[in-house]
């Protein structure tokens, strides 16, 4: 328990720290960077940008570097993680070139979206299905604290200059659904090209509660720190590129943006910590407590508690519940959008942890009837609603999910018989991502009815 709480107090303060760091510095580098690229009027270098700021600053989300880690366990090694950090950052800097490229061209979301997901279903055929529950969550836990602010950012900036006849909130939202398709897409195609993989069984972790809380943290404190500098040093380093070559900030503001950076470095170390060491044990081992003592429909009920407590700790969430009671004018209230995510994210969950529990069940039958449903709804909700909704996949799925709840799922995974820790422990973040995208969708057709109603 005091390893628990002293983790939650590392993984707040920081995020705090990390928070204030992203709208100190991170946050307005996408919005600079991004007017300045089409300023600049030269596709090539847009290009080439747009891709690296896209590859390192998704190398550098803590929620796909907990993930990757989780990956690298239940594998037992077999999937290398800086490997996967590798080719998912590479999808999402290759999709977020092809997503601020629409912005530009005014080309269709809906269009472009049907056009992916039918790609992914296709590659979903080829590709090993342990693999493609690892595809999904890596889409979903990508989409974090530190890439959602910095791509909408990098978007809107582009959008603001657009003389486009949507909306400047309508065209840049959607960027965030586009890159997370390039995510999966990445991991799959990674899985088809790789030689065929037969995955193991991890054994159960062996229980360290004997330790001390103090010497568990001291334990874990060099690898947090070197994980922090991993991924952040790519980062910072194109932001001293751009300074010299681009920006050329004065002192001052100069000092601003590095003090940024040293925030957000701080809370991503800060949060690492409280994760490796007070997070993610303690919650396979609640997990694997109530799944081994035969309590299945506690375990349900409290996956589906887990899911709706960690919306609500999502800080993104914030941001996408005003921006959704903008974009209405206020019909469409930010606690009816708070309301239904945390609901639908909690049956998401819960949905989730039944496969622990019945064998024959398995995350593409909830997935190919949901994002059928998700993709045949774009046809009828409000367009704006689209990319709203789509972005707002990425945006539930966010640290606690990546580490607490992904723990408990694996723990549980692993303590039933029938159970397989890849293809069971894994695919909840892919069950979170794709119920927001249903019930916005949703609240977009009780928008257009209510205002039809009106006559609005």
């Amino acid at each position: 328990m005091l390893r628990f709480l002293l983790g939650a107090f590392f993984i707040v303060l920081g995020l705090t720290f990390f928070l204030f760091g992203v709208e100190r510095a991170i946050a307005p580098l996408g919005n600079l960077v991004g007017e300045r690229l089409v300023k600049s009027n030269r596709l090539v270098p847009f290009i080439i940008t747009v891709f690296i700021l896209g590859f390192v600053i998704t190398l550098a989300e803590p929620g796909l570097v907990i993930f990757s880690g989780q990956v690298h366990e239940a594998t037992m090694g077999q999937v290398d993680p800086f490997a996967l950090l590798i080719v998912v950052s590479a999808g999402i800097g290759a999709f977020l070139v092809f997503a601020l490229i629409r912005i530009v061209f005014k080309l269709e979301l809906y269009k472009m979206l049907i056009f992916l997901y039918m790609l992914i279903f296709v590659l979903g055929i080829l590709a090993e299905p342990e693999f493609i529950v690892i595809a999904f969550d890596a889409s979903g836990a990508t989409t974090g604290v530190l890439a959602v602010p910095f791509i909408l950012a990098l978007s809107l900036g582009i959008s603001r200059l657009e003389k486009s006849s949507l909306r400047e909130e309508e065209s840049s939202f959607g960027t965030i659904a586009l890159v997370s398709a390039g995510a999966i897409l990445a991991v799959m195609l990674y899985s088809v090209l790789s030689p065929d993989t037969e995955f193991l069984d991890a054994p159960p972790k062996d229980e360290v509660l004997g330790e001390g809380v103090l010497r568990v943290y001291l334990n874990e404190l060099p690898d947090a720190l070197f994980e922090t500098f991993l991924v952040f040093f790519p980062l910072f380093l194109v932001f001293i590129v751009v300074q010299l070559f681009f920006l050329q900030f004065k002192t001052e503001r100069f000092m601003r943006f590095m003090g940024g950076f040293a925030y957000g470095f701080l809370g991503i170390f800060l949060f690492l910590l409280g994760v490796n060491a007070g997070f993610l044990e303690v919650g396979s081992l609640i997990g694997g407590d109530l799944a081994s003592s035969g309590a299945y429909v506690y375990s349900v009920g409290v996956a589906f508690l887990l899911g709706v407590v960690a919306v609500i700790a999502e800080p993104a969430v914030y941001v996408l519940k005003h921006q959704v009671e903008d974009v209405t004018s206020g019909y469409v209230s930010r606690n009816a959008v708070l309301v239904a995510l945390s609901i639908g994210v909690g049956f998401a969950v819960a949905l989730a942890a039944l496969r622990v529990f019945i064998e024959p069940l398995e995350v593409w039958h909830y997935l190919l009837p949901g994002y059928f449903l998700a993709v045949a709804l774009t046809f009828f909700t409000p367009k704006t609603f689209v990319g709203l909704a789509f972005d707002g996949g990425g945006v539930a799925t966010g640290p606690v999910i990546a580490s607490f709840v992904l723990a408990f799922m694996h723990g549980a995974a692993a303590s039933v018989d029938t159970a397989d820790i890849i293809r069971d422990g894994f695919g909840m973040i892919a069950m979170v991502a794709m119920m927001p995208i249903i019930t916005l969708q949703i609240l977009g057709l009780i928008f257009r009815v209510k205002t039809k109603k009106k006559g609005v």
